[in-house]
């Protein structure tokens, strides 16, 4: 056991090691770009004008720092994920080493007893009951029941010997998953780092940005560019669902499950600015709670879309769709094919939304339906 406990002190102290230089590295390189980035908006901000120039550079830069925290958020789901699943090996390995070790101490318990047995009816000679002319039959009866006695004592043997075998098993794959454990928290607590950094940068980003947008006109300026851009990749999702197999659409309506907690933020046709409506609602919610897709389907785009941050839309089939934007990160990608209730993202704050909460569309032949129909509270 202390051989065991050695290899396993110097296993982790070794990762250790070598996560805490992996990490530093990181680091220092990630303060060299955020250094590099921060002198660049300051340089900018002595004769900062309300340019499109300058706008889209910061979203230029918006893009990339949202990008980088949802690639950290995924790793820290993932590591959150396979926590969970190690700390549950763990736990079903406990109890079938509870179980063996009741099994083991019954086994020896019969054992113990057999050979008590064995050793009360003594040793006997099988020739000099032949010489005193015993009968036959009671011979017999004998021999048979001495048989089935070693028989037993064999039987127990091997049992407890397969039992000590799978225990020893057992406990190899406890120190195993031991190990892995203590890895995945230390990458755990890297990837929040990570995560925690680049939210940092894109604060700062994005606190520029609002500056270069802070009059009406380029706030609708704004609204009617990313309505554009969201429009482009609908009419490019159309044109993708014509080669994807027919699928069941949304015939129930009402009756669906939103996709995430939380309340009505803004609401389906009501007011942005100017001219500008609410095409879908957006949902009050945590950073980082889960967002499911509200029906089976297929994700026909996954990525970073102006205005709306890390966005993921489904196609249901026969013209149906359903988009969820400002996600904290995405956890399927373009391609895969998602179950009803299926955890698909993270709610964020992406687009440079300065509150957390889902952006939720339901769209029929790319045009904007209430969710509400669909969707019951």
């Amino acid at each position: 056991m202390n051989i065991r406990f050695f290899i396993k002190a110097s296993i982790i102290a070794g990762f250790i090691i070598l996560s805490s230089y992996v990490q530093a590295s990181d680091l220092q390189q990630r303060q060299s770009d955020l250094k590099s980035l921060q002198s660049q908006i300051s340089k900018q901000e002595s004769a900062l004008q309300d340019t499109n120039k300058q706008r889209e550079q910061l979203i230029s830069l918006l893009k990339k720092d949202e990008k980088a925290i949802a690639t950290a958020a995924r790793k820290v789901n993932e590591t959150k994920v396979a926590l969970a699943e190690t700390d549950k090996s763990l736990h079903t390995l406990k109890q079938r080493q509870d179980k063996l070790d009741a099994l083991k101490q019954t086994q020896q318990d019969t054992l113990s007893n057999q050979l008590a047995s064995a050793y009360l009816a003594g040793n006997h000679d099988y020739s000099k009951m032949l010489l005193n002319q015993q009968s036959p039959a009671t011979i017999e009866r004998l021999l048979a029941y001495y048989q089935y006695l070693n028989n037993a004592r064999m039987k127990s043997i091997n049992e407890l010997q397969g039992t000590m075998s799978e225990l020893d098993e057992i406990q190899d794959k406890q120190v195993k998953q031991k190990n892995k454990l203590n890895k995945l928290v230390l990458n755990q607590q890297q990837h929040s780092k990570q995560l925690s950094l680049e939210q940092s940068q894109r604060q700062s980003t994005l606190t520029q940005l609002q500056r270069t947008v802070n009059s009406r006109g380029a706030k609708l300026e704004q609204l009617q560019i990313e309505e554009a851009s969201l429009k482009r990749i609908v009419e490019q999702a159309l044109l993708a669902t014509n080669n994807s197999p027919s699928m069941e659409g949304l015939k129930s309506k009402n009756k669906l499950k939103w996709p995430t907690k939380g309340r009505i933020r803004s609401g389906f046709g009501s007011k942005r600015s100017g001219q500008v409506k609410w095409k879908g609602v957006t949902l009050a919610a945590p950073e980082g709670q889960q967002v499911s897709s509200i029906a089976a389907g297929k994700i026909i785009y996954a990525d970073w879309l102006r205005g709306f941050g890390m966005v993921l839309v489904v196609d249901h089939g026969k013209g149906y769709m359903s988009l969820y934007g400002h996600a904290q990160t995405l956890l399927k990608n373009a391609g895969d094919t998602v179950n009803k209730g299926e955890t698909i993202a993270l709610v964020g704050r992406s687009g440079g939304q300065t509150e957390a909460g889902l952006y939720f569309e339901v769209r029929h032949k790319g045009q904007a339906v209430d969710p509400a129909r669909y969707c019951k509270r």
